[in-house]
């Protein structure tokens, strides 16, 4: 028997890594499709774009271990439009292969919007056809905050700027395609003046500065988004969705402390039981009054 079947609903299994940016739904995804036959679904609607791997913090080749990825880099034109129908679709098809391979899909990014359409438009019948698991990966926003400053930081030392120069267009569209990622267009201003030599050395650094500021400071207003329509999303999905808790986690990392063995603890170890009594049942895992933590406590907020 397939591992995604269900004996008596005959819907196929998915399941979906839901978390604001930067709380490490990427690593989770990877680390459970090392355990279980599984191929990974990319919901980031700027990491279905090739380019700007630091920017958009796509996962490398060498990084995914040998799950397949789907929808993830597969838009050549910077310009193209990628719209929540494109991605519906996509998933779709990418649905119907890893099924057929007997494997477990697991869909994971950030773009939840596009989650939402999927899920609940009623022409797709998304919940009709497939039995859905949410693990929603949880970190305290005062604690996210000054991490996705840290990774704007890092992210600046490992070439950001010049892979973000390599995409500067004078007047271009920031509104659609590759270019809406965080960064493109906060360093626009950055790189308009940056040749001119009529602007000195500590004015053009004054000026960067100020961008990668700004790119901090919307990071964590997409945090803020995301984190607010997750929680809308959970509301509705009920016991489906399974939160952990992963702010011990980033709080050892911001302590610079080594942080993996907390990390395989309270992410890691959870997460690999919601996802074998996932594949075991025909029914949700936890109860059925809210959204669940992983020890099956109700809650009613994310942190």
């Amino acid at each position: 028997m397939a591992l995604t079947t269900s004996t008596l609903t005959e819907k196929k299994k998915v399941l979906f890594i839901l978390g604001a940016t930067g709380t490490g739904k990427t690593k989770l995804s990877i680390n459970l499709g090392t355990q279980f036959p599984s191929e990974i679904i990319n919901s980031d609607k700027i990491q279905v774009y090739k380019g700007l791997d630091i920017v958009t913090n796509k996962v490398q080749e060498s990084e995914r271990h040998s799950i397949p990825h789907h929808i993830l880099g597969i838009i050549d034109d910077p310009e193209y439009d990628f719209t929540v129908d494109d991605f519906c679709n996509h998933v779709l098809e990418a649905l119907n292969l890893i099924t057929e391979n007997g494997h477990l899909p697991i869909i994971v990014g950030g773009s939840n919007s596009y989650l939402k359409k999927l899920i609940e438009d009623p022409t797709i019948a998304f919940h009709s056809k497939y039995d859905c698991c949410f693990i929603w990966v949880d970190v305290s926003l005062p604690i996210l905050c000054p991490y996705l400053d840290k990774r704007v930081d890092e992210m600046v030392e490992s070439g950001m700027v010049d892979e973000i120069r390599d995409f500067f267009v004078p007047g271009a569209d920031y509104t659609k395609g590759i270019r809406r990622a965080i960064g493109v267009p906060e360093l626009h201003s950055y790189f308009e003046i940056e040749k001119k030599e009529c602007i000195d050395d500590a004015q053009k650094e004054k000026i960067l500065k100020e961008a990668i500021t700004k790119t901090k400071q919307n990071t964590f207003i997409l945090a803020e988004n995301q984190l607010s329509k997750i929680r809308n999303m959970a509301d509705k999905l009920g016991s489906m969705i399974n939160n952990i808790n992963s702010t011990e986690v980033f709080e050892a990392i911001l302590r610079g402390e080594d942080y993996h063995h907390l990390h395989q603890e309270i992410v890691i170890n959870p997460s690999m039981k919601i996802v074998k009594r996932f594949l075991e049942e025909t029914s949700p895992i936890f109860g059925n009054s809210k959204y669940s933590n992983e020890n099956g406590k109700h809650t009613s907020n994310g942190v």
